[in-house]
């Protein structure tokens, strides 16, 4: 029974010592490997907070390229934009340059175009009175309006011009278009309320009212001479009255001078 005993009793002492054994080298493997899962996770955090750095860098990284891509397009397009600007400043450079070199010349044309005018009223003076004489206070007053225009400073050359040229077209149009209008006439001594009969400038004709004198203008004697009543005051009549277009045209005998001959 002790042999038992004893049998028995050893295995536990020999457990009891293997445990004392090992105990305290148990103990300092669990403090070594809570160090190391310690460090490794701090290396774990250390990797992952490295890694939100990396994508914060690489996020700062791609909106910096966006940002440079965007503005690339926005200098292109300015680029285009100064080209644009540049042809268009180069033309109105060019522009101001003829406009210049054209008020220069616009100064010299003005200080020529004066004289001309001024000969240009002359003819016109000179041709009215050698013209026949129909309408005669009209045409001097639209002459006497000009020559008081060119005196005038408030008036552009350039008007002065176009009123000039606009009385030579009135003149011109005289010679294609038949009028009948009142006057009075000297006659014989006498003033006579009359009715002028312009067919152009190749006739100018008249008869009293009441139709007791019928007359024309020579232009060759430079004098108004009567016509015989029984050729021209039914014709003449007519004329005035186709002229007022009171009725329609028709064919009328009307005194028109010969002419003299072509100069050669």
């Amino acid at each position: 029974m002790m042999k038992e005993r004893l049998k028995w009793a050893l295995p536990g002492a020999a457990t009891l010592a293997v445990t004392a054994m090992l105990g305290l080298p148990a103990a300092v493997s669990a403090a070594t490997i809570k160090q190391i899962t310690d460090a490794g996770e701090a290396r774990a955090a250390a990797a992952q907070a490295d890694q939100r750095r990396i994508e914060q860098v690489a996020d700062q990284i791609e909106s910096l390229v966006a940002d440079y891509q965007t503005e690339s397009k926005v200098v292109d397009g300015l680029v285009v934009y100064n080209s644009l600007l540049q042809r268009q400043i180069d033309n109105q450079e060019m522009e101001m340059t003829a406009l210049t070199e054209s008020i220069e010349n616009v100064a010299l044309i003005e200080r020529q175009i004066v004289p001309l005018m001024t000969s240009m009223l002359d003819s016109l003076e000179t041709f009215v009175e050698l013209d026949t004489p129909f309408l005669q206070q009209e045409r001097a007053d639209r002459i006497a309006r000009l020559r008081n225009m060119m005196d005038r400073s408030d008036v552009t050359a350039a008007e002065k011009l176009r009123n000039i040229l606009e009385a030579y077209s009135i003149e011109n149009d005289y010679g294609r278009t038949i009028e009948a209008y009142k006057g009075s006439l000297d006659v014989d001594g006498r003033q006579l309320e009359v009715d002028f009969l312009r067919i152009g400038r190749v006739s100018l004709t008249y008869q009293s009212v009441g139709g007791a004198v019928t007359g024309a203008w020579d232009n060759n004697a430079r004098t108004w001479v009567e016509l015989p009543k029984e050729t021209y005051k039914a014709q003449i009549a007519d004329g005035l009255a186709i002229a007022r277009k009171q009725v329609a045209p028709d064919l009328i005998v009307a005194p028109v001078a010969a002419p003299t001959g072509v100069s050669q």
